[in-house]
């Protein structure tokens, strides 16, 4: 890793050392420390967006997520965050005093956690070596296309992470068919997504994340940013609850070259929008 730790927002990497399935990220959006759990290290995801910085070109390595190898990661990572040993490491020695915090362990990765088919299992079983270690404070965030919020297993998961500090970041990145296919490329239609959003809202509060971008040299065209603002609308209207939406850009090098990154000015006036139009508070991550 490089020595400077502003660049750690910008590498992700999803292996660390000898793990597989944990790794450490100093996140731009949680401001400190997240410990990303990867459930697809076989690379499978239902959407295939032309941002994605995982290159699903090359083989896997790993093609099965290995419980007991994934819980024992996740112990060992816990440790070496809170034990400080982590800052040790090249990469991370740099990193001030105020960002070596433990913000939150993410359900992420390298595809859609939630078709992990023993979601909740996983979900429960990671929540138990939180409280063990008695970091009942620290978050549990779910970072998900929302694709699979219908089905029991996730709902099952969604209801203990509810139950232990858990948070879901829902995907959200269109107003109109055409632009949610032209960026997430996939068969799950768009009012799926949008139904699955609605519904979990209704139950707890989610966090929506949004990224814009440059396609071909175009920043989003103004309309749809007003369509984006609609559904937004329309999920309020209908009694779901959003906390935030979180307006960030590319910061890795994507799967098309044809994307590239807005400005800052142009997300906040994207945010700007979104909140003057909706309510909703909006954070900008350039």
């Amino acid at each position: 890793m490089n020595s400077n730790w502003q660049t750690l927002h910008t590498l992700h990497p999803r292996t660390w050392h000898d793990n597989r399935f944990v790794y450490p990220v100093l996140s731009r959006r949680s401001q400190g420390i997240s410990i990303g759990i990867n459930l697809n290290p076989d690379k499978v995801c239902n959407f295939d967006c032309i941002y994605c910085q995982v290159d699903r070109r090359s083989e896997a390595e790993t093609r099965f997520v290995g419980i007991e190898q994934l819980l024992a990661e996740v112990d060992d990572m816990l440790e070496r965050v809170t034990s400080g040993t982590l800052f040790e490491e090249d990469g991370f020695r740099d990193v001030p005093p105020e960002k070596r915090r433990l913000n939150d362990l993410a359900f992420s990765g390298d595809g859609e956690p939630t078709t992990y088919r023993n979601f909740d299992e996983i979900v429960s079983a990671v929540a138990d070596l939180k409280r063990r270690r008695g970091l009942t404070a620290v978050k549990m965030v779910l970072i998900t296309n929302a694709s699979m919020l219908h089905r029991p297993v996730v709902q099952r998961g969604l209801s203990i992470l509810d139950a232990n500090q858990g948070e879901i970041w829902a995907k959200l990145e269109a107003g109109t068919d055409g632009y949610y296919q032209l960026v997430e490329r996939t068969k799950i239609p768009f009012r799926q997504i949008l139904d699955n959003i609605t519904t979990a809202s209704q139950t707890r509060l989610l966090v929506i994340q949004s990224l814009f971008m440059r396609i071909h040299g175009e920043a989003p065209p103004a309309e749809e940013i007003s369509a984006f603002c609609a559904r937004l609308d329309e999920i309020l209207q209908s009694g779901g609850r959003l906390s935030k939406v979180q307006v960030y850009t590319v910061a890795r090098t994507p799967t098309e070259s044809f994307v590239t990154s807005l400005t800052l000015a142009e997300l906040q006036a994207i945010a700007d929008e979104i909140t003057t139009t909706t309510g909703i508070p909006a954070d900008v991550f350039p």
